[in-house]
């Protein structure tokens, strides 16, 4: 059994964060597409590793270029941080997440001004490249 990567419990939590659509135009055209929808390709994206272009739309009902837009539209509007602290909320009522382990890496925290610059690496020989002649 397949389990569900947006459960209905947490996608009521989400779906208040993420800014209104506008409604179809009046010029006609394809309607937007759903918001959960395009939220599940996202995650599916971002937990695979999957090019946004490789996306099956039979799966998710939406293309993996309107889930890049939606991404990108999202970002825009702040929707990340907000959302990440609802999740770690939600993780720690469920007793999922445990403070005493945690990994703090330079892709999810700045070094403000960086770190301690190492000193010069010394020579060991004066050698000349193998390929060098």
């Amino acid at each position: 059994m397949a389990v569900e990567i947006l459960p209905d419990d947490l996608w009521r939590e989400i779906s208040s964060l993420l800014p209104p659509r506008p409604g179809p135009s009046s010029k006609g055209g394809r309607p937007p597409a759903d918001e959960r929808s395009a939220l599940r390709g996202i995650i599916f994206i971002l937990k695979t590793g999957l090019q946004w272009q490789m996306l099956p739309r039979e799966a998710f009902g939406v293309s993996g270029f309107t889930c890049w837009r939606r991404f990108s539209d999202w970002t825009d509007a702040g929707v990340w941080p907000e959302l990440h602290q609802r999740l770690l909320k939600r993780l720690g009522r469920l007793g999922g997440l445990d403070p005493q382990h945690g990994v703090v890496d330079s892709a999810s925290v700045r070094a403000v001004l960086g770190g301690r610059t190492p000193g010069q690496t010394r020579r060991i020989a004066a050698t000349m490249a193998a390929n060098a002649m």
